[in-house]
């Protein structure tokens, strides 16, 4: 009876491992293939003259890039927020702005596991360059905070206002007509607060063909 239990043990101690390391690097590695598919299926779509690109994974829309977490660190923008698009890329939270139309952008990913795109908010300082690419153009925010500025619970939904002012009075953006907003996990295991960084809009410039980059 003993042996019995005991191999019961270890084979529910290997299929908690084997969860534990597909959340872990298993949705990761599925998610940067869908980042690579994504992507590209959205730059071969621009070619043919449309601004956005229907996929399996949703509606792809941009390219986020962040100058901070590499030369070559790039991840797709889907719209919304479903679970299919975050593993997806980054989700483009309903009702907010579009790039270049003035308001706030917002932006959310995950900070750990599938694909983590921003893994590294922590990192983010005021100053650094968030841009955001489009079939036209691509618009490039300065960071008004940091990574380890802002956190709250999520249902503080002000940070997605068209002009987010902070209720107690703290951490928040400029005045600045176009703002960016990401937003991501506030611990690596699960939490219900969010980290927030925002930005404003610096600069804006044609798109420049992926052949010419």
């Amino acid at each position: 009876m003993l042996r019995i239990v005991g191999l019961v043990l270890v084979v529910a101690g290997l299929s908690v491992l084997g969860w534990l390391g597909w959340q872990y690097w298993g949705t990761n590695w599925q998610s940067q293939q869908r980042h690579d598919d994504v992507t590209a299926t959205l730059e071969k779509t621009w070619t043919s003259g449309q601004p956005t690109a229907e996929t399996e994974f949703g509606e792809a829309t941009a390219i986020l890039r962040i100058p901070r977490f590499g030369d070559d660190w790039s991840v797709p923008v889907l719209s919304g927020s479903s679970d299919t698009v975050l593993a997806s890329g980054v989700g483009h939270l309903d009702g907010t702005a579009e790039p270049g139309e003035g308001g706030n952008v917002a932006l959310a990913g995950h900070r750990v596991t599938h694909g983590e795109p921003f893994a590294g908010i922590r990192d983010l300082r005021p100053g650094d360059e968030v841009e955001v690419e489009t079939r036209d153009a691509t618009y490039t925010y300065v960071l008004d905070t940091g990574g380890h500025d802002l956190d709250v619970p999520f249902t503080d939904t002000w940070v997605l206002d068209e002009r987010p002012r902070n209720p107690d009075g703290g951490t928040g953006p400029t005045d600045a007509a176009e703002l960016i907003t990401l937003v991501t996990c506030a611990e690596v295991f699960q939490t219900d607060d969010r980290t927030v960084v925002f930005g404003h809009l610096k600069s804006s410039a044609p798109r420049l063909a992926p052949a010419s980059r």
